[in-house]
């Protein structure tokens, strides 16, 4: 095909092309065309257009007559002047005009335009220039050591809990010693006959007041510290020892050996109102969130499981419990559990001896953020109140307590002191 007979005349392409429009505009709509100068009724606020238009009232008529007829008269007297006839009008200019060589003269000066660089080098010398934060001292000897005889050395009870009103309940064999850290004075709660020895858990009532009491003998005490007075005993729930407790408000949460999780509500007669199904060894670690929606439980059979408060089922149901998260990451018992202060969906966990882990896990998702080896058995977690940091006590091989920095998981401190497993940890 000839190439010229489709040749398109320029008139008749200008009356074909459409006419064109910028990116991004609703088609139809009409072009937004601001204005050079709007108006402004405040008369501080300056005004600049995309144009500069000389006023006239501005300039200096004689002194633009002159500029524009000077480079005539030197094109026309071709001769070079003389020096000193230089020098005459370069003093006489400097004197008459003060230098000014503008023809046109404007109203605002045009704005200078930023410099973004220079700004981010100046901002980015002033971060270089301050000082480095100041590490926080962490003392390496403890403040105070209490003799603890007859402490039992079972990795899956829970023998220590720091209550609201600042005091410390231990369990040593049968016995439940209550240590006052205002004052520092200790003083004796109870001492259980063999039959329904020895404790294996103990765990402070939100009111600082009350206290529960786990015992061997599958059975639940309830304390008053005050009175030293037994309220009440929980019984027919579990088949064998109650090793861990955890309170939400009036509901008191047991965990046996029997793999089985209650809910005790201690307001009324028939305590046992909800069970939670799911783990098929001991039940060594339970902790409610700071909601009170979901309970997380560590066992040993190496399960980790997130509860839903409105999942649990009623006791005589013979039916399991829907779970909401079951987490089989850990190749161990799992008895150490903490929930984040900060994060409200962050827990961390920890393994026993053969896993040695520290994980945390997103309990919306069920995802695990991240997995760090210790080089140790885990037994206690807990996290810093007002600060992002996270202890860690372990047992074989190193005993040792460990700091760390979340979320890099960096070490801050590493305390070693203990000559034996650090089991429990409470925080005041």
């Amino acid at each position: 095909m000839d190439a010229g007979s489709d040749s398109i005349s320029p008139e008749r392409s200008r009356r074909c092309a459409p006419a064109s429009r910028p990116p991004l505009q609703e088609a139809g709509s009409r072009p937004y065309m601001p204005s050079l100068c709007s108006a402004s009724r405040n008369p501080a606020v300056k005004c600049y257009g995309d144009r500069f238009i000389p006023v006239r009232s501005a300039m200096d008529m004689d002194m633009a007559h002159y500029l524009l007829t000077e480079p005539r008269k030197d094109t026309k007297n071709a001769a070079t002047p003389s020096p000193a006839k230089e020098a005459y009008r370069k003093l006489l200019a400097e004197k008459l005009f003060n230098n000014r060589t503008r023809i046109l003269a404007f109203r605002n000066k045009p704005p200078e335009p930023e410099n973004i660089l220079t700004e981010l080098r100046a901002d980015a010398a002033s971060i270089q220039a301050r000082p480095a934060k100041k590490r926080r001292y962490i003392p390496q000897s403890a403040e105070r050591t209490l003799d603890a005889p007859d402490l039992v050395d079972d990795y899956y009870l829970n023998l220590l809990d720091w209550g609201s009103s600042n005091v410390l309940s231990i369990a040593l064999g049968n016995t439940i010693y209550l240590w006052d850290a205002a004052n520092g004075s200790t003083s004796e709660l109870v001492t259980l006959d063999e039959d329904d020895g020895p404790v294996t858990s103990v765990s402070w009532a939100p009111d600082g007041r009350h206290i529960a009491v786990g015992l061997n003998s599958s059975t639940v005490q309830l304390w008053d510290s005050s009175s030293n007075r037994l309220l009440r005993t929980l019984q027919g729930v579990h088949e064998s020892r109650v090793g861990s407790l955890a309170w939400n408000g009036n509901i008191l949460t047991s965990g046996g050996m029997d793999g089985k999780i209650v809910n005790n509500d201690v307001r009324i007669r028939n305590h046992a109102v909800q069970t939670y199904r799911g783990h098929e060894q001991e039940v060594c670690g339970l902790k409610w969130s700071g909601s009170g929606q979901h309970l997380a439980s560590g066992g040993n059979d190496n399960l980790l499981h997130i509860w839903d408060v409105s999942m649990a089922s009623s006791v005589q149901s013979a039916g399991r419990t829907q779970w909401l998260h079951r987490l089989e990451d850990h190749l161990a018992a799992v008895k150490a559990l903490t929930w984040c202060p900060f994060q409200s969906n962050l827990l961390a966990s920890g393994g026993g001896g053969s896993d040695r882990c520290i994980k945390f896990w997103n309990t919306h998702t069920g995802a695990c953020l991240n997995s760090v080896d210790t080089g140790s058995q885990v037994c206690a977690l807990l996290w810093n109140k007002n600060d992002r940091e996270l202890l860690s006590s372990h047992g074989f091989t190193q005993n040792q307590l460990t700091l760390w920095k979340y979320p890099s998981m960096d070490k801050m401190a590493e305390l070693t002191g203990h000559t034996s497993r650090v089991l429990f940890m409470a925080q005041s």
